[in-house]
Parts: structure tokens; sequence; C-alpha cells
């Protein structure tokens, strides 16, 4: 069973729901296929999902708020020849279907360090991915995930969906960003886990009543600023963290989590290579049953217990004059201060260190730049300090909650936030 916002679809209704969508989608009708799927509604999405699965084709989930002309572009980057947009009648694409002739999970990579690219799995790899999922994190087998982040996203759709099947249990999805809808849902689940952002946890953080507590929380996507990390615990009786990548899916859950860059510990399908202490990190390279090494681009380290330790990704590093910068270092430090609620450090080039930090941030009221700059002068090295500082009303964030530096640092080279927050000029 699954339910959706305030309705239960049951087994047998959404097999045969699903089965009827593939009829009339004429699924049929074609052997294997790539398919692009854009609706608003959510069960039209997911029994369409399930039916393309069960034919042994291929599907590219799309988020449902991707405007057509967007949605056409990525169907023919994935290469589907098919788009079904909020239509059970497909769009026929003049593309040559490539890749495997075996169904497969069509995936876009989240694009922060570069164009984003299309990444296809087999089912056979994403069943492989849940029974490593569900046999090594065994906590969770009397709760009920609670998905409040894109069904479309593998973070939603694998770990919070079809795990939450695999265990026999029943699947919230909850479509609405409405923080106090969702703080509902949870009161009214029993034992839920909920799977969304960081951002949303921190927004239901500061939400929720003194003494309330979320029974359990799952964070993926980004690393949590201290100071987030410090509200969530708090705020919930069981803390989980799950690390991955787009091309291997989960690689690492941190069943209790007692600091921001703890990931946890690797599945036992997969092997992770990395470096050996803090001292000496190196880039995560994860390998699978296929034996292809997999580079992260992300750098961390393994402690004697086993724990992945993530530190940055190496395209957001920050050399200046030769030292290393990590961004949620300066970001951290930016975040202690009361007012401010949320930074992003990134790169600005600099005809003297090469390259300099660069820092926007938003607050509950405006905060002078000179008070930024003296704070972080008061907690930073001289290297790490910020050399241009902004307030602005919201920090962009990606639908996953994940900063792309790479976009706010192109944003920034425009001119987009040159006008800030009256009073708040660096």
């Amino acid at each position: 069973m699954i339910r959706i916002d305030d309705r239960l679809y049951d087994h047998a209704n959404f097999e045969e729901y699903s089965a009827r969508l593939a009829e009339q989608a004429g699924l049929h009708n074609r052997g294997g296929g790539r398919y692009a799927v854009c609706f608003a509604a959510t069960a039209d999405w997911l029994s369409l999902f399930f039916a393309i699965r069960k034919a042994g084709a291929s599907v590219l989930p799309i988020h449902p708020g991707t405007p057509y002309p967007a949605a056409r572009k990525l169907a023919i980057d994935a290469g589907c020849d098919r788009l079904f947009y909020n239509s059970l009648t497909a769009e026929v694409l003049d593309v040559s279907v490539v890749g495997s002739a075996n169904g497969q999970l069509l995936q876009m990579s989240s694009g922060t360090t570069g164009a984003p690219k299309c990444v296809a799995r087999s089912w056979e790899v994403i069943d492989a991915e849940i029974e490593s999922y569900v046999r090594s994190f065994r906590v969770p087998e009397g709760m009920t995930p609670v998905v409040a982040c894109p069904a479309t996203h593998s973070y939603g759709l694998i770990c919070g969906i079809l795990v939450g099947l695999k265990r026999g249990q029943t699947p919230v999805i909850v479509n609405t960003a409405n923080p106090k809808y969702l703080l509902k849902v949870l009161r009214e689940t029993e034992q839920p886990l909920l799977y969304s952002s960081p951002a949303i946890l921190n927004t239901l953080a500061r939400l929720m009543p003194e003494g309330e507590q979320i029974h359990a929380a799952m964070t993926s996507g980004t690393l949590l600023p201290d100071a987030w990390f410090t509200a969530i615990r708090a705020k919930s009786r069981f803390l989980f963290q799950q690390y991955g990548c787009s091309e291997t899916g989960c690689i690492a859950i941190n069943p209790d989590v007692t600091a921001a860059g703890d990931m946890g510990f690797v599945l036992p399908h997969l092997t992770a290579g990395t470096g050996s202490g803090p001292d000496e990190p190196r880039e995560i390279v994860v390998t699978g049953a296929d034996g292809n090494a997999i580079h992260t681009r992300d750098l961390g380290y393994r402690r004697t217990d086993g724990m992945l330790v993530f530190i940055s990704r190496l395209d957001d590093m920050i050399n200046v004059s030769g030292l290393n910068v990590y961004p949620k270092d300066v970001e951290d430090t930016v975040m202690a201060i009361p007012a401010v609620t949320d930074a992003v450090a990134f790169r600005k080039s600099d005809r003297f260190a090469g390259e300099r930090v660069a820092l926007l941030f938003s607050a509950a009221e405006t905060v002078a730049p000179q008070s930024v700059r003296e704070w972080c002068s008061r907690n930073l090295a001289s290297h790490q300090l910020p050399m241009e500082i902004l307030q602005i009303d919201t920090i962009p964030r990606q639908a996953n909650g994940k900063i792309s530096r790479r976009d706010v640092a192109a944003r920034h080279a425009t001119g987009e936030f040159a006008t800030p927050i009256a009073g708040a000029a660096s």
C-alpha cells in the first residue's frame, strides 16, 4: 500500500491502475524502449513508473514542476524516444535509442560540478541496492517512511518508497512543501521516519514546540551546517544520514548521527577507497559488483571503526595562495552568528592570491558585512577570510537541498547578486 497525502492506495487498486495505464500508454505493444515521464499527479507518475518497470523498459523520472520545454530537452538528452508529459499519449522524440536493451532507471546527475549527464542503472542493480540497504540498515524496520522530497529523485523513490515497500511498510508521500502540514502528517503517523532535505528538517526543527521531537529523520544530499545539525539532532529521537551519488545510488548509511561529517558505513554490495585519516584525506572512490570504479570527486577518509567521513567536494575547495580552504569551515563560522540563517562560500578569482573566498548569506535581520568580517577575523585564519560579503534574501538551493557553488559563482559573476538587501552591501 502507498499513501499519497490524505489518500490511501491499496496494493490491488494500485496494480489494477498501473495495468490500465500500461494498456492505455501502449507499453505492451513495444519491446523495451526509453520513456521520459513527467506528471503533476504523483499517483499517475508512480503507476506509470511501475508499469514501465514491469514491462522491462527504461524510465527517466522528471520532476513534476518541470516546464514542458525543459522536460522535452531532458528526455532528448537522456536518449528517450517517448515523452509522457501529463498525458498517456506519448510524444515520439526524434532520437536514436542508445544503451542497453534491458530496462534501466535513467537519472540526470545533479550538475553541481558540471553539466548534468544521464546515468543509467539496470533494474537488477537497483534491486541489489535495495536488498543491501534493507539487510544492513535494520533500525527502521518498525517505522513508517514519510517521503517529503521529490519522488522522482533516487533518494525519495528508491530509499523512501521502494525500500519501504520491500520492508512491507506503507510509504507516506507528502507532496506539499508546507511545513505545518508535514508536521501534522508526522504527528498522525505511527513511528514516522522522515525522508527530506536538510533545509526542510531545519525548518521543522525551528517550528516544533519545546519538548516535541520527530520520531526519526533521514538526511541526505548535502552536508548539514553545524548550526542546522545541532538544531535537527536536538529535535530528532533518531537521526540517520545517508551518502551516495547518481552513478552508484546509496553508498553508506549512518544509523546514529553524532557529527555532521559522519556519512556512515559502506553498504555491503559496495567497496570504497579513500584517505586513512583527517590528516591524509583522499578522493572517495567506490567500486560495485561489476568492478567499475566510480570517482565521486568527494574528499574524505575512513576511521578505524569503518565510518566514512566527508570533508568537502574536491571541486568546491578554494586554493588561496597554495592553502586549501574548505567552504563548510567558512559557512559554519558565519552561521554561528545568531541572526544568520544560511550561507554559501565559493571561489572568486584574485590576481594576487589566485583564488579568494566570496560569501553570500541570509539572515533574519539586516547584518552589516563589516560585522560579519570582524566575526570571521576572530574565528578564521587569514586565508579563509571572505574578500566579498553580501547579504541576500535566500541562498539558492536545488530541489534536493544541495547548493551548486559552481552555479552560485557563475550567477555572482553575471551580477545577479549585485543588488543586496538595503543596508547590507559589502
